[in-house]
């Protein structure tokens, strides 16, 4: 497929993908209908199977969630003219999405840090404590129970409580305990 792609079509697609990044509550992926709508039945810059493909392969790749996003770009950019294009298309796509949302974060962030001396707003990290210790929680229950790991697995269990407790109670850098995680399953002690 071979496309032409004028300074405004990409500039449009840069203003589509910064407009979509403040939608995409619960990751990037929430996008993808509307992501679909535009690149494939709107402008024609890429097909169904590219599309699909697209995000298929960024999806089994190792890596973040909107690893698919650049994918996409990339696409557009090779369907516009080939390689050096194809990084345009990437560059175009990722920065779209990636700059109003981490720009929020900061500012948020910022703020937060700022008037961390506000009431309302130790009320509110106070609040979401005890949620995100249960998202993480659950994450690393769905994770563990899922993979077949049955009572019978006791050594990973208590290699995994004992992490848990000497990142909880010390300064211990979380890389030096992966890297012993690590040193034990290679010589199959879990």
């Amino acid at each position: 497929m071979s496309i032409t792609m004028s300074g405004a079509d990409w500039f449009a697609l840069f203003m589509h993908y910064l407009s979509l990044s403040l939608l995409s509550i619960g990751g990037a992926i929430t996008t993808a209908p509307d992501m679909h709508r535009y690149l494939v039945k709107e402008t024609g810059w890429l097909t169904d199977p590219q599309f699909s493909a697209s995000i298929a392969i960024a999806q089994s790749a190792p890596g973040p969630n909107v690893l698919f996003i650049a994918l996409l770009g990339w696409n557009v950019g090779l369907n516009a003219g080939g390689l050096p294009t194809a990084f345009v298309g990437m560059l175009v796509t990722m920065t779209g999405i990636m700059i109003p949302s981490t720009t929020l974060t900061y500012l948020a962030a910022r703020w937060g840090h700022v008037n961390r001396e506000l009431r309302a707003v130790r009320a509110f990290k106070q609040g979401m404590a005890p949620i995100v210790i249960a998202l993480l929680v659950s994450t690393g229950w769905i994770l563990a129970t899922g993979s077949n790991y049955a009572a019978r697995n006791w050594p990973i269990w208590l290699v995994a409580i004992v992490t848990a407790m000497v990142v909880w109670r010390t300064r211990l850098h979380l890389l030096w305990l992966l890297g012993a995680g690590a040193v034990l399953g290679w010589n199959g002690w879990v």
